[in-house]
């Protein structure tokens, strides 16, 4: 019987009694976690979201150590740039202390600590969405407030018609210039 689990953006494959380093965890050395699972598999696989919500994989945290620590090496040839760096991985040794599959137990809730990005969007969820300010009526019975209702006053706003459209254009003068040029016999700029 084993369980896929995701925990710090990885998956992992666990067993009961396994020992394994994982992301840090914001919990306390000595306090249990639960881990979010992704397939369970004992006599049969059980990976459909219904399934997984009657599976509990149960881990104990023994406690927050450092990674090994890695060398970042920066350089750029011909310019004189070299950076040299390092990093340390804060991670989290836990044990996984319990699989188990239970088809009427109460799923109890969540701890913060293994889903923070879900404990955030649960947060914006329970908002209220903002409202919208309704907008002013068009019509002839707020003119008079005008500044109140944030409407323009009468004078700023823009005449009811529209102007008269321009006449159309005269004939091109180009058209007419290559006209008289082909009656004498001379080639035109365009062509």
């Amino acid at each position: 019987m084993y369980a896929i689990v995701k925990t710090g953006g990885k998956q992992y494959r666990v067993e009961r009694g396994q020992r394994l380093l994982v992301e840090r965890l914001a919990a306390e050395a000595g306090s249990d976690v639960r881990l979010e699972p992704i397939l369970y598999r004992s006599d049969e696989a059980v990976f459909d979201k219904a399934g997984l919500e009657s599976v509990q994989v149960t881990a104990k945290v023994l406690a927050h150590v450092r990674g090994e620590k890695l060398r970042v090496f920066k350089f750029k040839p011909k310019r004189g740039y070299k950076r040299r760096t390092g990093h340390r991985q804060d991670l989290t040794q836990i044990e996984v202390t319990e699989i188990a599959q239970g088809g009427a137990k109460a799923k109890p809730a969540r701890a913060a600590s293994t889903d923070p990005a879900g404990a955030r969007q649960a947060s914006k969820a329970a908002k209220p969405p903002a409202k919208k300010p309704a907008a002013a009526k068009a019509g002839g019975a707020n003119q008079g407030a005008g500044k109140v209702s944030g409407e323009k006053p009468a004078a700023a706003q823009p005449p009811a018609s529209k102007p008269a459209a321009k006449p159309p254009a005269k004939a091109k003068p180009a058209k007419a210039k290559a006209q008289s040029q082909k009656a004498k016999g001379e080639p035109s700029d365009g062509s």
